[in-house]
């Protein structure tokens, strides 16, 4: 039993995404500075998810073909290069909203890639350990959790200690302690992968990881309805949260909220594998979206600061189990070699919506006002979650029990039906 593997991912997990975290804030927050618009926020918030549409289609394929560790390192290091560039560019009074829009594509370019090599790191990790996959999913998304409890709650004060461009040195920062965690690993399948075994041509494996995720209806169906989700969610954090607190004129505050989703999400995740030994797989997680997107409504309300930081902790609390149930279905369908372009194409297909919801924010904003923005956006997402009951696939869930190694490389093989 060997831990340190798990150990080094996590913790390097940890310290990218509270940096992310902090980037998450401040970068809107730096534009409203610049350009006190809902929509330039909103454009920026776009770009840097732009770029995420055509990497993260093939983000799999690369990490295939060079090695998830190696992947995972040049990611972070592209991130924090970019980061790092706001202030220097700041300190040469250069910084515009062009300039941000251009480094928050830079930064983003291989984050799909990166989460890729991570994700697909995990069950290795996990072996190494000799922990179950339904535990080391609920951890892995509590450590996602606690990184985004720590650099939101973190960004929001670091604007108003040092400013918003000095808070991104702490973003840079982050990015080089990945990278050194990363480096640690070692952990088989980690490594660049045997040449017999790596992908030749990229547009052939991209296509053929699309294929199997398609001819899957567990995976199609999550996908779909997990890229709709996201349309109507991510604008909540990059652009209506930022703008209703940026009226207020309370950073903190912003922090403290998404913060707050945060820590319900890192309860949630850790309280999945002790859930799932009880409730079948299925509806916990019809009830985990259901619950989440009815305290989403409640926050769009936009009530008093301390009923907000209520319902965002329900609302990550309920959130909590969703992720590792979606991992653990690409882990278990997934064949080996096909983990890092299975896992890319999902990631793909769910970036794909967030620039349509992204658009639609800031101009909503503009033209209707926050609070009628919120509430449209929050009752999209709770619209979304009742398709759930339409989806016979979604069942499935409840039987996922083999490990990934046990399933055959076919195109659509079907999940081992056993008793729930």
């Amino acid at each position: 039993m060997r831990r340190s593997p798990l150990l080094l991912l996590e913790a390097g997990t940890l310290v990218s995404g509270a940096g992310n975290g902090i980037a998450l804030v401040v970068l809107p927050w730096l534009v409203l500075e610049l350009t006190g618009s809902a929509t330039a926020a909103s454009a920026v918030a776009t770009a840097s998810l732009l770029p995420l549409l055509l990497s993260s289609f093939f983000a799999g394929t690369v990490v295939d073909m060079v090695g998830r560790k190696r992947v995972a390192i040049v990611s972070d290091v592209m991130s924090g290069v970019s980061v790092a560039a706001i202030p220097v560019l700041g300190l040469l009074d250069q910084l515009t909203a062009g300039w941000l829009i251009a480094l928050a594509m830079l930064g983003a370019a291989l984050d799909p890639a990166g989460f890729t090599a991570r994700e697909a790191i995990l069950p290795g990790a996990a072996e190494a350990a000799r922990w179950p996959l339904d535990r080391a999913n609920g951890v892995h998304e509590a450590i996602w959790g606690v990184a985004f409890l720590l650099g939101p709650g973190l960004g929001g004060m670091l604007i108003g200690w040092v400013g918003a461009q000095a808070a991104l040195w702490f973003t840079a920062a982050g990015f080089a302690l990945s990278v050194a965690l990363t480096a640690l690993i070692r952990v088989p399948g980690a490594g660049r992968p045997a040449e017999h075994e790596r992908p030749t041509n990229v547009w052939h494996a991209t296509l053929e990881g699309v294929t199997f995720v398609w001819r899957q209806p567990l995976l199609r169906a999550t996908t779909l309805f997990i890229c709709l989700v996201l349309a109507a969610y991510l604008p909540f954090e990059s652009v209506i949260l930022p703008y209703y607190f940026n009226q207020l004129d309370s950073p903190a505050q912003l922090g403290w909220v998404i913060t707050a989703m945060a820590a319900g999400g890192v309860v949630g995740s850790l309280a999945y594998p002790r859930l799932v030994r009880t409730v079948p797989r299925y509806w916990l997680f019809v009830v985990s979206v259901l619950g989440a997107c009815l305290m989403l409504v409640g926050v769009a309300t936009l009530p008093a600061f301390w009923l907000m930081l209520v319902l965002a902790v329900l609302t990550g609390l309920f959130w909590g189990p969703v992720q590792p149930i979606l991992n653990l279905a690409m882990q278990v369908l997934t064949p080996e070699r096909l983990r890092g372009r299975a896992i890319g194409v999902i990631t793909s297909v769910s970036y794909a919506a967030g620039p349509l919801g992204l658009l639609l924010a800031g101009p909503a904003i503009d033209l209707f006002g926050v609070s009628v923005t919120a509430l449209v956006f929050s009752g999209s997402v709770l619209l979304l979650a009742l398709t759930m009951f339409l989806l016979p696939s979604l069942r499935q869930l409840t039987s996922l029990t083999r490990p990934a190694a046990a399933v055959a490389e076919t195109a659509s093989p079907a999940p081992e039906v056993t008793g729930s």
